[in-house]
């Protein structure tokens, strides 16, 4: 069996592997040489914010949110991570607390790697750090995204935009149906939404009974599905009423 085919229980090379993908063969032999594998249930943290930087993790499979708690102690969503993606890295490069929680939201399947391996694993092959200096500019280009939809957006809209970010995402890892149709991969709840979007629930409900009516998606519980991608990019991109 090749990296490229690799199946469910391994780290997946396809074009949605995220970090992994962008390693050769030689780079995931060492960096797979220097951790351990791990496996995370539902709702169990991966790294907790303010812990000291000890290791960092690559998603094999399965799903994370990453979350932030304020003063007030309430945790907002500030994104997901996928299968191929690192997490935790960050704080271990900067030599500093870690500034976020990343929690399971699925079965999580990952490589851990000690913050010192990790560091002489990047001297040994200084062309992976470009690829995590990469990572951190993606990283910021989505938050930029995400204020930039916060100011312009508001309700169906908003959400319209985090759905259709999600379905790209998504798409990276399963291919659409024969129809067209994505399933989004992070199975998140209507709370969880709405934190990432900074709306309530009730919000959220609303919004998505609306994209429902408009034949854009359709959901189940922790499910959401894009029933027509291009209608919902082009209904986020839509002025507002």
């Amino acid at each position: 069996m090749t990296e490229r085919t690799r199946p469910r229980g391994g780290l997946a090379a396809g074009p949605g592997g995220g970090f992994w993908a962008a390693l050769d063969g030689p780079e995931r032999a060492a960096l797979r040489a220097a951790g351990r594998a791990r496996s995370y249930q539902p709702r169990t943290p991966l790294c907790y914010q303010g812990d000291d930087s000890d290791h960092i993790i690559v998603i094999e499979s399965g799903w994370a949110k990453v979350t932030c708690a304020g003063e007030d102690g309430r945790a907002v969503v500030l994104a997901v991570r996928g299968p191929g993606d690192l997490v935790c890295e960050s704080a271990v490069l900067g030599g500093r607390e870690r500034s976020a929680t990343v929690q399971a939201l699925d079965h999580v399947r990952a490589l851990i790697v000690p913050a010192a391996r990790f560091t002489a694993f990047l001297d040994a092959h200084p062309r992976v750090w470009r690829l995590v200096s990469g990572t951190f500019v993606r990283r910021l280009d989505d938050a930029d995204r995400r204020l930039r939809a916060h100011v312009s957006a508001q309700g169906a809209r908003r959400l319209a935009i985090l759905l259709s970010g999600l379905a790209e995402l998504s798409a990276r890892h399963a291919p659409p149906a024969a129809g067209g149709a994505v399933a989004i991969g992070p199975p998140l709840s209507q709370e969880e939404l709405g934190s990432w979007m900074d709306a309530s629930r009730e919000t959220v409900a609303r919004a998505l009974s609306t994209l429902r009516r408009e034949g854009l998606v359709s959901t189940g519980w922790r499910k959401i599905t894009v029933e027509d991608p291009p209608g919902l990019r082009a209904f986020a991109d839509s002025p507002e009423d």
